[in-house]
């Protein structure tokens, strides 16, 4: 029997179509686009190549193409969160990430994250810029924010990485800006998710936590909560909470 890397699990059927995939995300909550040995989550490439190191090939081409058009079609949240890869949350599950982040944030909340500390100010500007045009794909948001020289592209790149692992900014599709590859195009999640953004505000952060561990330990039964800490960023205790009342069953 092939060895299954950490994180991935037993997912009894290929998937093959973005409807099989979009099953998949919801199913499990949470996973990477690739798979990476740094974190034991799911991912979808291994459940349509079911196979692992990642290759460019058909099944990568296939998977780069469907999170283009989840996140366009609002079937499930696509940015890059855990350890700044790329990631799929469910639409059930991104109201309780939303509020474990304490960061469903409406219009006009950039002010109030960045006076608090918790954003830059390039990624205050970006948050501006995608409030004020709607959404837009990378270069016209690099103009909108006046980061369009080199310089200007590295601070950009770490800004829209701060709002992405914020889970304020998310993935919505592509546009064809140049000759070469297609750009992403992001916008912010109270646009895009705004029912999942209204559901965070009434979800306590305890709660939320614990949705997030048991969804995990559905899946991955016997992690210890300190595998859960690293993962999520969470204190000893905070993990200790979240595991608390542990899923039963699942599959391993």
């Amino acid at each position: 029997m092939r060895h299954r890397p950490a994180g991935e699990i037993g997912w009894a059927r290929r998937v093959r179509t973005v409807a099989d995939a979009v099953r998949f995300i919801d199913a499990v909550g949470y996973c990477l686009l690739f798979p990476t040995e740094r974190l034991p989550l799911p991912s979808l490439y291994y459940v349509v190549a079911k196979r692992v190191p990642v290759t460019w090939d058909r099944y990568t081409e296939k998977i780069w193409r469907w999170k283009d058009e989840l996140g366009r079609k609002r079937l499930a949240f696509y940015a890059k969160y855990f350890k700044a890869r790329g990631t799929f949350i469910s639409l059930e599950m991104l109201p309780h990430l939303l509020a474990m982040r304490e960061s469903a944030a409406g219009p006009g909340e950039h002010e109030t994250f960045y006076a608090a500390g918790r954003i830059s100010k390039d990624a205050c500007v970006i948050w501006q810029s995608l409030e004020k045009h709607g959404p837009l794909a990378t270069l016209e948001l690099r103009h909108a924010s006046k980061m369009e020289s080199k310089a200007g592209n590295a601070r950009f790149k770490r800004a829209l990485l701060e709002l992405q692992c914020l889970l304020v900014v998310v993935h919505f599709g592509t546009e064809q800006e140049t000759a070469a590859w297609t750009s992403g195009r992001f916008e912010l999640t109270s646009r895009a998710f705004p029912r999942q953004v209204s559901e965070a505000h009434h979800i306590a952060a305890a709660a939320a936590h614990a949705a997030v561990a048991q969804k995990y330990l559905q899946w991955h039964p016997n992690a210890p909560p300190g595998l859960l800490a690293r993962l999520f960023r969470w204190s000893r205790d905070e993990a200790a909470a979240a595991c608390s009342c542990r899923a039963g069953g699942g599959v391993s």
